[in-house]
């Protein structure tokens, strides 16, 4: 496995890992992949890696986008991590996370944080690996409207590590 920046070639494999989170109910509130223009767009153009196989397969990505349009906040980032289910279990979460931690500082960025559902243990146990502590949980923040949890009321964990 190797870790890469993305480029636009790697659009349809980023969609396809996104995609898939989405349906699995346990990844985001969104309820279809964007456009590769509106990704790029929002997605900071030095903080995005792939991790892909030996053969090129995409394994998974992890990504940072502004959290707020203040310069006072131009060195804070939230964090997309996903991870093709067929690579789950790997390290492969752990490797991209780490890949975004470690370059962050060079880039400017001073925090970085993500929101993560309290069931997908995998992703909080990996950024609590990594440093990142639990800044707390919003109860009920927004209703599912895809997936197997359509309907319900969901919660988040926001966590960050300052770099």
């Amino acid at each position: 496995m190797r870790i890469r920046s993305i480029t636009p070639d790697d659009a349809d494999a980023v969609r396809d890992i996104f995609a898939a989170g989405i349906a699995s109910g346990n990844a985001t509130f969104e309820v279809e992949p964007p456009t590769w223009a509106d990704w790029d767009a929002k997605h900071h153009p030095e903080l995005r890696y792939l991790a892909v196989d030996d053969d090129g397969t995409a394994l998974g990505w992890v990504s940072g986008a502004a959290i707020s349009a203040r310069q006072v906040y131009a060195g804070v980032q939230e964090l997309g991590l996903y991870v093709a289910e067929h690579a789950r279990g790997r390290g492969i979460g752990t490797a991209l996370l780490r890949t975004a931690v470690d370059r962050a500082p060079g880039l400017g960025l001073w925090t970085l944080q993500s929101t993560i559902f309290p069931e997908n243990t995998a992703s909080l146990t990996v950024h609590r690996r990594l440093g990142f502590r639990e800044i707390g949980r919003r109860e009920r923040i927004a209703l599912m409207t895809v997936g197997p949890l359509a309907g319900q009321w969901r919660d988040t964990v926001l966590v960050e590590k300052r770099l």
